[in-house]
């Protein structure tokens, strides 16, 4: 389980972010667009299915594998879709 000085999940932000990104539609523009070498909405799907699994009691070995390789898409993503 990730955790930090103030507790495994400070001030219960990962749920509540979580809950706010599940309401939100995924970007209409971005359905089907690979950037990168990345496909966006399995990017969004992984990250989800990677929260999911932390908040039922922590991610395993290829959980946390799955989210290293989240992080270097995003690393390689967010810099080329802009602020919105």
């Amino acid at each position: 389980m990730i955790t930090d000085m103030n507790g495994p999940h400070r001030d219960d932000q990962l749920p509540r972010l979580y809950e706010e990104h599940m309401r939100a539609p995924f970007p209409a523009g971005f359905r089907g667009m690979d950037i990168e070498g990345v496909e966006l909405i399995l990017l969004d799907a992984d990250v989800a299915g990677l929260v999911q699994g932390e908040l039922k009691g922590g991610l395993d070995g290829e959980g946390v594998a799955i989210l290293w390789a989240c992080i270097t898409g995003l690393d390689k993503i967010l810099p080329l879709i802009g602020d919105e």
